[in-house]
């Protein structure tokens, strides 16, 4: 190989070879430090744009899950509501019995009147209830996170029973409207049921898809510190070498003395 001043080839091929562990060195630092495999997108650009899709989808499930969470607390405060009214419904078919009692004189029939109209009244008020500003009774349905969820209907279960003025008038009506909320408390039951089983689907897909996007973006620490551990000798020798390389020029000037 013939020695010359000029070009210092081996001195360039070592500089090159510095550069480019120095940027792999570089890298292993920045995924280190920030745990993301995909610290740019040059990276990975296939990659980001599939960990980018994943990790929308399983935000979106998770504020589903959290919707599908309100609807079953809507439900439970609904069933709530229901099971008071049963328990009022019961009351009042029972003084609608007492009040027939033929062995009962007017003022104790009037004071079963008096205890009626007070249910009557709290009937009334429990039908009006709300959930965050949401009536928890109504007819129709409603959508939550995409599943169909009928509103119990109260108000219609009760009107006959509301209507009545003495506990003798509405006491049947009572027994009636108590054959309704029984239905609609199990109505309420079994769309907790599928609510409940979409949040746990739901779940599991979330937990599959934050897997997913872990495997494409989250760095393998240990790989990584390997590879770490690898460039940061390269560099260190790199920097050797590129000094010996420059001081081999310093040969030709020996010839010369």
């Amino acid at each position: 190989m013939s020695v010359v001043i000029n070009t210092n080839f081996a001195a360039t091929v070592a500089a090159n070879n510095l550069a480019a562990s120095n940027e792999n060195l570089q890298k292993s630092l920045n995924r280190l430090s920030s745990g993301s495999k995909i610290v740019n997108p040059s990276d990975d650009a296939g990659g980001l744009a599939v960990s980018m899709k994943l990790s929308s989808t399983a935000k979106s499930q998770g504020a589903t899950i959290s919707i599908l969470g309100n609807g079953v607390s809507f439900l439970q405060s609904q069933d709530g509501a229901l099971k008071v009214a049963g328990e009022i419904l019961t009351r009042m078919s029972e003084l609608g019995t007492l009040s027939a009692d033929p062995t009962k004189g007017p003022s104790d029939v009037a004071n079963y009147d008096t205890e009626f109209t007070a249910l009557n009244a709290q009937l009334t008020s429990i039908a009006t209830q709300t959930f965050n500003g949401v009536t928890l009774f109504g007819t129709g349905t409603m959508a939550i996170a995409g599943t169909t969820v009928s509103k119990a209907d109260l108000a219609t279960a009760v009107t006959s029973v509301t209507a009545a003025t003495t506990a003798a008038t509405g006491g049947a009506a009572a027994q009636t409207a108590i054959q309704t909320v029984a239905t609609e408390r199990a109505q309420n039951g079994a769309e907790q049921s599928r609510l409940g089983f979409a949040s746990e689907l739901l779940t599991v897909n979330k937990s599959n898809l934050e897997a997913a996007n872990s495997r494409i973006s989250d760095v393998d620490v240990a790989q990584e510190s390997t590879q770490l551990a690898r460039w940061n000798i390269l560099v260190q020798s790199g920097t050797a070498m590129l000094s010996q390389a420059n001081q081999s020029a310093q040969i030709a000037l020996k010839l010369l003395q």
